[in-house]
């Protein structure tokens, strides 16, 4: 059956990533709200953008007459809501933005929903969801390999884990988190919950590792890594978590939480050195791009290991990544190598490849 989708924050990489699946692998309907900050880019969506099925509305979540004629005019069978602040570094610098959008945007965007819930007939009423697109740095981080007798089994984030956020966007999610769960049992707002493990692939902005590693190697710039690069992130390819998220939004359980993860922990500097040896063997020269690595003053309560246990979501809805990190890297730098317009059109603008978050 199709359904009329809303997505926030359809303009970022997730978010684009969901429009694009959804209009070029369903027959879904997608109404794209999103604000159009520096991390929001039409240009992501041209290739869905003149689809019939398509329709975008500059909107800021935090403005409730706006969320609401949206609600009103599209009637959205449900809500996905990925409109977020989401730079570590950034909410460093300036935490109240990311309180403004990530808690007051989500608790506007839950009354509105809820408002607009309580109107339905009991038809749409039965299929309405609200799916609140989270992280895994809600968390906190985990033992790291290098604190623990060799052998010892490392633990993996579950759905039951504990909250305990380390940085100001981390706590920002985990309150939007509980919001998102306090209008489901207090209200009886029909929710879903995936918290996810870091995202890498085409039409991601510049300012997180993997852009920022590739388009500086390119360019001959530093390369740098914080601390000693020893920090381990779980992988997940965009366009993976992009089937993830809409098989949620459609089939997952009223309630119900879903972590999503790419079975791909790697430390930071592996993640740079595979890149380099990609760029290698596409684009070689004399030297080699590693030989750009610079060793850089680590961030301020930098959560040293995320890692993912995804079995809920893939024994209740049958979702597992099909990209390993090797093909999806791989895919990845390829897709940056040949769509220089894009990225040097968002260089053009607020961010120059500066580093962000020194916590000074």
């Amino acid at each position: 059956m199709s359904r009329t989708i809303l997505v926030t924050g359809g303009a970022g990489f997730i978010g684009s990533a969901v429009v694009r699946h959804l209009i070029n692998d369903t027959d879904h309907t997608v109404i794209n709200l999103d604000k159009l900050t520096y991390a929001g880019n039409l240009e992501s969506l041209a290739s869905v953008s003149s689809d019939e099925r398509y329709t975008f509305e500059k909107v800021d979540i935090c403005d409730a007459e706006e969320v609401k004629r949206v609600l009103s005019t599209h009637q959205p069978d449900i809500i996905m809501h990925l409109a977020a602040e989401s730079h570590v570094d950034r909410s460093i610098d300036g935490p109240g933005e990311f309180i403004q959008t990530n808690v007051v945007g989500t608790y506007t965007l839950l009354e509105q929903a809820r408002a607009y819930y309580a109107q339905l007939d009991e038809a749409k009423r039965q299929t309405f969801k609200f799916h609140h697109i989270s992280t895994d740095e809600v968390y906190g981080d985990l033992p790291h390999p290098d604190d623990v007798e060799a052998g010892t089994v490392l633990p993996l984030f579950t759905e039951e884990t504990p909250y305990a956020p380390s940085s100001p966007y981390s706590a920002s999610k985990a309150s939007s988190d509980q919001l998102v769960r306090s209008w489901h049992r207090t209200y009886k707002l029909p929710v879903v919950i995936t918290n996810c493990s870091n995202n890498y692939g085409p039409y991601h902005f510049p300012e997180k590792l993997i852009p920022l590693v590739i388009l500086n190697a390119l360019g001959g710039k530093p390369l740098p890594i914080y601390g000693k690069g020893n920090q381990i992130r779980d992988w997940l390819y965009v366009e993976d978590h992009a089937r993830a998220l809409v098989l949620v939004a459609l089939d997952g359980g009223v309630g119900e939480t879903f972590n999503i993860g790419g079975h791909n922990e790697k430390q930071n500097i592996e993640v740079v050195r595979a890149i380099c040896n990609i760029l290698d063997e596409l684009k070689p020269r004399e030297s080699s791009y590693a030989d750009q690595i610079t060793y850089v003053e680590d961030r301020p309560g930098h959560d040293m290991r995320y890692a993912i246990d995804a079995s809920k979501i893939e024994k209740e809805l049958g979702w597992k990544p099909k990209e390993s990190f090797e093909s999806g890297i791989r895919k990845t730098v390829q897709w940056y190598m040949g769509n220089k317009a894009w990225w040097q059109s968002v260089q053009d603008g607020s961010y120059q490849g500066e580093r962000l978050g020194t916590g000074k």
